[in-house]
């Protein structure tokens, strides 16, 4: 049974792209090949799927009590992934349509979560 496909090149490039566009936002690679974006080297977001083989998702710290909704709203694109799903993240598959503008607002709220509150209220967040 062959690998699922890892996450396309230009997907990639695109979530890079939503998540350094963050303040003091920045990118390292974790756990062999996925990249993790961190605000003052706490992680917010972190592509998934790479090294472990599975679908290509992105997973993100979400606000509180929103994981429940953000799945019961598009269980088909959105997930609670093992690990960190229980601290209330959420993932998002990116192997098939992304609803562009939808991650964005989520990968700006998971920035929210993690950077510190004076960065934030600097930022207008």
């Amino acid at each position: 049974m062959p690998l699922p496909a890892a996450i396309a090149p230009a997907v990639l490039e695109r979530l890079r792209a939503l998540c350094l566009a963050l303040p003091e936002a920045t990118e390292k690679i974790a756990w062999g090949t996925d990249p993790t974006w961190r605000v003052r080297d706490k992680i917010f977001a972190m592509q998934k799927g790479n090294h472990e083989g599975g679908r290509p998702s992105v997973w993100m710290k979400a606000p509180a009590g929103a994981q429940a909704l953000l799945v019961a709203a598009a269980p088909d694109r959105v997930f609670v992934p093992p690990y960190v799903g229980h601290k209330g993240w959420v993932g998002v598959w990116l192997d098939g349509d992304v609803d562009w503008e939808g991650l964005a607002r989520l990968v700006a709220d998971a920035w929210r979560e993690i950077a510190p509150k004076r960065l934030r209220a600097r930022e207008g967040g």
